[in-house]
């Protein structure tokens, strides 16, 4: 996950730990041939993660998006980081799944 986000600040509080990540502005493959320009993030998200060292995580994430110069249309990387109809990140919910067997 490292690969794709910056670590920007850490904090450590009584509901446990939030790391918080922004997107590095490396466009997605598919667009790398085209013009673009970095139009900042989308709104904040919030995912519960493993925990560490008996704290809860919470992942807090900043997703970029772009600006296709040529076409004008507005582009983003396709992540699935949640796992659906949860607030997970999906190997967490996967973890607990299988915990709870």
């Amino acid at each position: 996950m490292l690969a794709y986000f910056d670590l920007t600040n850490v904090v450590q509080g009584p509901a446990g730990l939030q790391l918080y990540l922004e997107e590095k502005n490396i466009l997605p493959l598919a667009y790398q041939d085209q013009r673009s320009e970095s139009k900042g993030f989308l709104p904040e998200i919030k995912l519960q993660d493993f925990p560490i060292r008996g704290q809860k995580v919470t992942l807090c994430i900043k997703r970029r998006r772009w600006l296709l110069l040529d076409s004008k249309e507005v582009i983003t990387r396709d992540w699935h980081l949640v796992q659906q109809g949860t607030r997970m990140t999906s190997e967490f919910a996967a973890f607990l799944k299988a915990v709870l067997r």
